[in-house]
């Protein structure tokens, strides 16, 4: 039997604001009912899981206003435009949110957030042979990045704090895990420039 098509009927704007969109569409679904779907559109981002000589893993504590608190994550960010690459979004990303460059890049995995309510896709890269920006040439944090706090954690002890529900943040916990089964299976990762399919769709 072949898939159903679930082809858009209506589709409208909702809302625009500075980082994502909402659209509402009337959906044809099986049996020739319409159903409404609600979508939010986001740009992608990527998150990096960067590792240092002692296979120590920096994390970044950074306020996030939707759960009012503050989360330890692996340093991430948006998409700047629909052209920027996920290494280019990860080197500007790395050196600006944990003061680092990376020498050597791979891809992780790729990650849609909640595919249910949006379009989000997230590509995890593994950063390794870490070097420091120097002072001088910093990234000037403003905004929730003004307290962030930087710190370095055994990854083996990074995924205990996954699994004992001390770090919470999806992308972090999708790529300390892509990592730590990586690196410990000896698994073939795929280049930093591989086919990300859900961009491309």
């Amino acid at each position: 039997m072949a898939d159903h098509s679930y082809q858009v009927l209506v589709s409208r704007r909702v809302f625009d604001g500075r980082v994502l969109a909402v659209r509402s569409d009337q959906v044809a679904m099986p049996g020739e009912a319409v159903s409404q779907r609600d979508v939010v559109e986001l740009p992608g981002a990527v998150g990096i899981v960067a590792l240092d000589a002692q296979e120590q893993v920096l994390l970044v504590r950074q306020y996030r206003h939707p759960v009012g608190r503050h989360l330890w994550e692996i340093p991430a960010g948006l998409l700047d435009s629909t052209i920027e690459s996920a290494l280019e979004a990860g080197q500007r990303e790395l050196a600006e949110e944990a003061g680092v460059t990376a020498g050597r890049w791979d891809c992780l995995c790729d990650i849609l957030t909640s595919p249910g309510m949006t379009d989000e896709t997230i590509r995890l890269l593994l950063a390794r042979d870490l070097v420091d920006v120097p002072t001088g040439e910093r990234h000037v944090a403003f905004h929730e990045e003004a307290d962030m706090q930087l710190t370095r954690v055994p990854l083996d002890e990074a995924v205990r704090r996954v699994l004992a529900g001390e770090i919470e943040n999806g992308i972090t916990v999708a790529g300390l895990l892509a990592a730590f089964a990586a690196l410990r299976g000896g698994l073939v990762l795929r280049a930093v420039d591989a086919e990300w399919g859900a961009r491309k769709a």
